[in-house]
Order: C-alpha cells, then structure tokens, then sequence
C-alpha cells in the first residue's frame, strides 16, 4: 500500500471521527430544554408587534407559548416576534419556551398601552440625554455596565404632571435598585425617589415653568456589596413610563366581588372619563384594571365574598354579610378610618388589614372597640413596612368600631387600605414543588400535590387535570402509607407531547370549595396555576 493511499485512509478516519464527534454533540445539544434567561425589550405595547432579543439557550426547534392568547410568539432568525392584540390588557403575562424535549422557566413580559422606544447610548451625561419626541412614552433600557447612567429629555409645559414610574427589580427581577430623579435643563435635581414599590422608584412633578427636563435612571445593586459605584450588568433591563397623561396609582376599591366589572383609579392626570378602569376577566386571586386612555394597568384583589368602600370621614354602623372586604382612607395625618360591623357573640373572626402589600402608604395599626368605644383589642405591623392581622371574638352581641391608623401619623390620599373580615371556615390549598414535568414514553412520572388544610378541613380531595390530551393517562397512585396532606399523581403517556395544563381540586357536593394547584416560582409575583408537561420521543433501539 502506497505511502499516498496510508495517509487517505488516515484522514478519512480522522474525518469520521470528527463527524461522530460533532454529531454526538448536536444530538447533546439538541437534547437539551430550551433556557430563558432574560428578554431585551422585556414588554411591548398592545397592537404591536416586536422583536425581542432572549437570553439562554433556544435552537430552530424552539417554539415559545404564553400564558394569554393575546400574545403570541415566533421564533424567527434567534429572535422572538411577539405580538400583542390591541385588545389585550395591560399588564404581566408569561411566556415559556419549549422543545421536543423540555421547556424552559416562566418568564414575565409586560404589555404597555403607551408607545414604546428602545434607549439611545450614549446618554450617560444630562447634557446629551436620549431626547424624546414627546412626553407620553414607555423605554425600554439597560444600565448595562458599572456606572452606567441613563438620562432622557422631556419637554414639558408649566403645571403640566410628569408621573415617571420604573419597572426593573419588582416584575422583571433585574439585580438593581434604582434611583430615579427629575433634573433641570442645567442639571439641578429637582425630584427624587428610589424605593416606591419595593426596589423600584416612582414619581409624580408639576412642572413650574416651560422647558426641558431629564429623567435621570441610575442604580446600586439590589444586593449591597462592600463597593461604592452605580452598578449595572446585562441582567440590568428596566421598563422606564414617563408620561403627561392618565396615570393610575391603585383601584377603589381595593377588593371586589367575582361579579364586578368596573372600578375607578386614584392617581394623577385622571379625568371622570379615565378614572373608569375596566376590570380583566380572570379567576385568580388579583385582576388587572386598565383603562383606554390610561398609561398602566394596577391590581385589584378579587374576592368570593361581597365588597364595600367606605365613605369619606364615616365610618357607619351597618348589619353587614360576613365575611367582607371593605376600603377606607385616612384622609388626613393622624387620623382614623374603619367600618362598624354587627358581630356575633362567640363568633371568632379574622380580621387582616392590608395596604403596605398593596403598594400603599399605611402601616397599619387596628383598634377593636365595643359600642362605647372602650378599646378590646389592639394590633401593630409584625415587621417593617408590613400590614396587620389579628383573631377577635366578640363578647356580646353588638356594633364593634374596626378602626385604622398609620403606625406614623400620616394620611393623604395614598393612605389608603384594605380590611377583609373573614369567618374562620374550614379550607384548604394546593401546592406543588414543579411547574414543569418530564415523561418518557412507556414511564411513569409522579406529581406530589401537598394538602394545606386549615381550620379543621378534613374532607378527602379530588385532583382532576384540564389541559391533557387523551394520550396522557392520569391517576391518582395509592400509597403503602396514606399521606392526608399529600395526593401523589401518576403521569404516563406513548406518544410524544407538550403543552400547558392545570391541577384543579375538588370536594364532593361543594363547589365553592374548589381549589387550583398553584406553584410559587422566582420569576414571578404571583404563584401560578400554569405547569407544563413533555412526552419525549421513544427512546432509540
């Protein structure tokens, strides 16, 4: 064998060796779920269609499912195309991405009524600020790197309301805390604030005269370290709404009913016309109020029980249907506000006062007192900045006064909150570790869902799920040791399959006290009801 035809069959075998190598890697690759670490720009406006950078791991084979269909995405040349109907509501949707073989963690995306735009570097300095073609926009923007600071121009006319509100660590879990400030044309800060929800800053500025003012964003790390410096990374993208026009601060009333509708904002430039906020259809605990004309949407706790809101400087004495939930306001600093309800003697009830979770001003502290206003029963904030509960038992039957202050004297009209009544009846909820499951064709997978029973509940519980394909047989599994508090699932399936399904518990002759499994993840707020189930392909002979 010629020297020449030794050193052919060589390289062929080197070649195939190659080839097996960097074909073991793609089908390791290819293997693998799909990853979303973070999305550039993390929202868009309804209407709109917009192409978003994602950070991660997704291949040709990723397709991308969200929690509303009034958004979809595509995946086209490493982008995602999001699409947002006009109608869809403002606010926080998820989206997942998904594969033959897994799917990725939830990630948030908001959907903003007002035009957007993507910052301009450089704008660190105010003199060269990213100049805005208006006063009335959403920015999507990165302090992507230690000292990075953002600053952008606005024209404003005299009395006319900047409200400047920035979304970062709250929704989009960005490592920052940030500092927002308004700043004259020649540089002097004329309105700050860094810690408004949480993290996140907001701010509301009359202007005193024509001109040019800036928005200034600038950032610590959420995390305090030993350094001194602005700070800024690639995970650092934010949502910045500067805008002239409605701005919706909270909903009265802070709770309603799972019939309601409507509600009406609180906050600056709103008219008669765009203090009405319509109501997002929903089953879960919070719904979402958005108006046409409205830059933001806000939160509204939904309740399965009847709803009141109380009148201005009154507290009245009235028979109500317990339980409740009932909104007031401490109108002035120092004062009081509160509802008088019938209670039964011996009837114990839970009282919960909420407002420094809703986003609002007071720290609340109730007083319990009998018809001649002698105090029973007092109850302060557990920690910093929270809200209050206590469990009362009346002991008579008669008018109770449920009156709130503010641990620190204030009132206004951010001083509002929220109290629910509740009647201790037994109850229960549903839990899972997961949002995200995995079958193999021909093995089963197992869904533990934990139990939390409360007062008493001791009534067995059905799990049904909505959302699988027939393909995907679905039991309970009995265990050698019966768990009360634990209802574990079998999953198994033939054929491959992905997509989103819920767990929902029932109990035999009361819907009322039908449950949704709901799993609580990094990423998002609120626990969702949203899991996820693959079937991957047989496995190769």
């Amino acid at each position: 064998m010629s020297a020449n035809t030794i050193r052919s069959v060589q390289l062929s075998w080197f070649s195939l060796c190659v080839f097996c190598v960097l074909c073991g890697e793609y089908s390791s690759a290819s293997a693998a779920p799909p990853a979303i670490t973070s999305l550039s720009p993390p929202g868009a406006q309804r209407g709109t269609t917009t192409d978003v950078t994602a950070a991660g791991a997704l291949d040709a084979s990723t397709k991308v499912w969200a929690s509303s269909k009034s958004v979809t995405v595509e995946v086209a040349k490493g982008k995602l195309k999001v699409t947002v109907a006009k109608d869809a509501a403002p606010g926080v949707y998820a989206i997942r991405a998904f594969n033959d073989d897994g799917a990725s963690n939830l990630r948030p995306f908001i959907v903003g009524a007002l035009p957007e735009v993507i910052e301009k570097e450089p704008n660190d300095d105010f003199k060269k600020p990213h100049v805005l073609d208006g006063s009335s926009f959403t920015i999507n923007g990165k302090l992507e790197k230690v000292g990075d600071v953002d600053c952008f121009a606005v024209t404003l006319k005299k009395g006319q309301t900047l409200v400047a509100a920035l979304d970062a660590n709250r929704t989009l879990r960005a490592p920052m805390d940030a500092v927002l400030q308004v700043l004259s044309a020649d540089g002097f800060v004329i309105e700050e604030n860094n810690d408004f929800h949480g993290l996140d800053p907001q701010l509301a500025f009359t202007a005193k005269k024509d001109g040019t003012y800036i928005a200034r964003v600038y950032a610590f790390p959420s995390m305090p370290d030993s350094s001194i410096r602005f700070f800024g990374s690639d995970a650092c993208v934010y949502r910045l709404t500067l805008t002239t026009g409605a701005f919706a601060d909270f909903a009265v009333p802070l709770a309603v009913s799972k019939d309601a509708t409507q509600v009406e904002g609180e906050g600056w430039n709103l008219s008669p016309e765009t203090r009405k906020l319509a109501l997002a259809p929903g089953d879960d605990a919070f719904a979402t109020a958005f108006g046409a004309n409205v830059a933001n949407s806000v939160r509204v706790r939904r309740e399965p029980h009847k709803c009141y809101v109380g009148e201005k400087g009154e507290a009245r004495s009235m028979r109500y249907d317990l339980p409740l939930s009932f909104t007031g306001t401490i109108e002035k600093k120092g004062g009081t506000a509160g509802i008088i309800p019938w209670l039964k003697k011996g009837q114990t009830v839970s009282i919960q006062v909420e407002s420094r979770t809703l986003g609002l001003a007071v720290n609340p502290v109730l007083g319990i007192f009998d018809a001649e206003l002698k105090p029973l029963a007092k109850a302060e904030p557990a920690k910093l900045n929270g809200d209050t509960a206590l469990s009362f038992t009346p002991p008579a039957d008669g008018f109770y006064a449920l009156l709130v202050q503010d641990l620190y004297g204030g009132g206004g009209p951010r001083h509002a909150f929220l109290i629910r009544i509740l009647t201790p009846e037994p109850d229960y909820s549903l839990t899972t570790t997961a949002d995200r499951f995995t079958i193999v064709p021909g093995k089963p997978t197992t869904v533990a869902v934990k139990v939390t029973r409360v007062r008493g509940f001791t009534r067995p519980v059905e799990i049904t799920a909505e959302g699988l394909p027939e393909g995907v047989k679905f039991e309970v599994t009995a265990s050698a040791k019966p768990d009360p508090n634990t209802v574990t699932l079998s999953l198994t399936a033939e054929k491959p399959w992905a997509g989103s399904f819920r767990l929902t518990g029932k109990v035999k002759d009361e819907p009322g006290l039908t449950r949704t499994v709901r799993v609580s993840l990094p990423e998002l707020d609120e626990p969702t009801a949203d899991l996820w189930l693959t079937v991957t392909a047989p496995a190769k002979k």
